[in-house]
């Protein structure tokens, strides 16, 4: 997520039957999508998604900011569930930065992965005075609604461990893959796209930093794998549209193959999940569309029948 954007997001997924309340949700709540974006009822952000038994989990940031505000607050996570990507269910926040008693504030992106029975949350997050900038947490749940804790009880990545830039917010964004080999692989930047390979206990890493290069990389990377091939996808420019390169490597070297997603519709960032689900591919995303003309954060969803996912 970058800084420069001025408006509210949501995801490209569906409206809810009620108007959004000021109080905490506590109990599970289910509505159907009526077509793109798929959540209207709250402001949504960079979606990440994850496929588990049978079902997808999508992951996103939660924007309150007032309407008049020049920026963000964003205070929680949310998770949303669904088996058929029409009925989904929104389950009550299963994290808030208040978790992570080193942070500040700003649950911006992050990603949920599972490993030998449990659900690790990566998140981008503002430390508090010890450190520099923004700073990457992790946190752990037996279940993939939650509740998760803070794993480690300290940053995994901090701002000042990274050198390339001299930015305050180099360290956001965080995806995490696990190869066939069951080696897991941390990728996360802004201006810099640095990797580093994790311990099985998915709280440590496993050996020195990387960078990879990239034409216009600004943030949001994405690895997925398919047919042999792996795909690095990433926010490209700024206003942001989504990019992507191939290797054969998880370690590259990557090729650079061109753009798949435009600036969507007048949002300045790009943050997007891509899944296989019940055999067909999906792209996920937000923009600032939405069904009224607030112009407010919006996820979309977007299934492989359209030519922009190019995976072969």
């Amino acid at each position: 997520m970058s800084l420069g954007s001025l408006l509210q997001r949501s995801l490209i997924i569906l409206p809810f039957f009620y108007l959004t309340s000021t109080h905490a949700q506590t109990a599970d709540t289910v509505f159907t999508a009526n077509g793109n974006p798929v959540f209207r009822h709250k402001f949504t952000a960079d979606p990440a998604a994850m496929v588990y038994k049978d079902k997808v989990y999508i992951y996103t940031g939660h924007d309150v900011a007032p309407e008049k505000r020049n920026g963000y607050e964003m205070h929680e996570w949310l998770c949303f569930s669904t088996s058929d990507m029409q009925t989904f269910t929104e389950h009550p926040s299963p994290l808030n930065v208040k978790a992570f008693k080193w942070a500040k504030d700003d649950a911006w992106a992050s990603q949920v992965i599972e490993r030998n029975g449990k659900f690790y949350w990566f998140v981008a997050i503002s430390h508090d005075s010890t450190h520099r900038g923004k700073a990457i947490g992790v946190a752990v749940s037996d279940k993939p609604t939650g509740p998760f804790t803070d794993a480690i009880g300290a940053a995994l990545i901090t701002n000042d461990m990274t050198k390339e830039s001299k930015i305050s917010w180099d360290d956001i964004d965080p995806t995490v893959f696990i190869d066939d080999n069951k080696q897991a692989y941390l990728f996360w930047g802004n201006t810099t796209l640095h990797y580093v390979k994790l311990k099985e206990n998915m709280t440590e890493m496993d050996g020195p930093m990387q960078t990879i290069s990239l034409p216009h990389f600004t943030e949001a990377p994405w690895v997925h794998k398919k047919n042999g091939w792996y795909y690095l996808s990433y926010a490209y420019e700024f206003p942001e549209k989504i990019a992507y390169a191939m290797s054969r490597s998880i370690e590259g070297p990557w090729e650079y193959k061109g753009i798949i997603n435009e600036i969507a519709g007048n949002c300045n960032t790009n943050h997007q999940a891509i899944i296989e689900f019940k055999g067909k591919d999906y792209f996920i995303y937000h923009n600032t569309r939405s069904s009224d003309s607030t112009k407010k954060y919006s996820p979309h969803i977007t299934d492989s029948s359209t030519p922009r996912l190019l995976l072969t």
